[in-house]
């Protein structure tokens, strides 16, 4: 009995041990550069959020009173979403309305930042602007950029949302791994982040971009991830561009794409 006692008290210390690894190598949350409200532009709204586990989250909405649609905004893994206001505030003036969200952990937002976490708080979000804010779900445009793809994609499986932007996708947590060559973070990661089998569950239109030189997430990850989509789609190729200089230095190759697709 005190055998088996130690050995599970031993796998949840592994567990644990692999879990707090693995939030560290995915996360790089910034709580200290943030702005506060008297700092944002007039039309831009500083709202917490409350998930299911009941952790506040940062967010920034943006009302555009000319559409009847929102666009639902998941960053990169690093900074906080007071980084992503200069885009947010594109994507408005692209004529619609955009609620951007920061994850637990970053920014102002409570709580620490895991895969599970950042999937409550995706849905979160998802219940805001459906409940608190009245959009129809088939007028949410949810988009999500690098490890915000997997956000927009597992909270975006079996709904009739309006459409899902993913910029610069990867295909799974393990794949991301060997690309990297931290081959011994593979075994650690196992399943998570599985994009690749949970786009089978998309059924929404689907805008998919990526640079063709990206040495973070391979151009060839976004491919895969294209092709397995079985719903209406358009694949994005910017020849040349990285995986951090999209919006501003390939600008009408980025921003053009996005724009007939939110208003299509």
């Amino acid at each position: 009995m005190k055998q088996s006692v130690s050995i599970i008290f031993l796998s949840i210390l592994l567990i644990n041990g692999c879990t707090l690894v693995i939030n560290k190598m995915l996360f790089f949350p910034d709580t200290k550069d943030v702005l506060t409200a008297n700092q944002l532009p007039s039309n831009v709204k500083e709202v917490f959020i409350e998930t299911e586990d009941r952790v506040k989250i940062q967010c920034y909405f943006i009302p555009n009173q000319s559409s009847d649609k929102i666009l639902v905004y998941f960053h990169g893994n690093a900074g906080n979403i007071c980084h992503r206001l200069s885009d947010l505030l594109i994507m408005n003036r692209l004529g619609i309305n955009v609620l951007g969200i920061g994850y637990r952990g970053y920014g102002k937002s409570e709580g620490k930042p895991s895969e599970k976490g950042i999937y409550l708080d995706g849905q979160a979000a998802l219940n805001y602007v459906t409940q608190k804010l009245n959009f129809s779900i088939n007028n949410v445009i949810i988009f999500g950029r690098s490890i915000g793809t997997t956000v927009a994609i597992d909270i975006s499986r079996n709904l009739n949302i309006g459409g899902l932007i993913l910029v610069t996708p990867f295909t799974s947590g393990k794949d991301i791994s060997n690309a990297s060559r931290l081959f011994f973070a593979s075994f650690l990661i196992g399943d998570l982040f599985n994009n690749i089998d949970k786009i089978d569950h998309v059924s929404c239109p689907v805008l998919v971009i990526h640079g063709t030189q990206d040495r973070v997430i391979p151009f060839q990850m976004g491919k895969r991830i294209y092709n397995k989509i079985k719903a209406k789609k358009r694949f994005v190729k910017i020849e040349g561009a990285g995986h951090n200089n999209l919006s501003n230095e390939y600008k009408k190759s980025y921003w053009l794409p996005i724009f007939e697709f939110i208003t299509q």
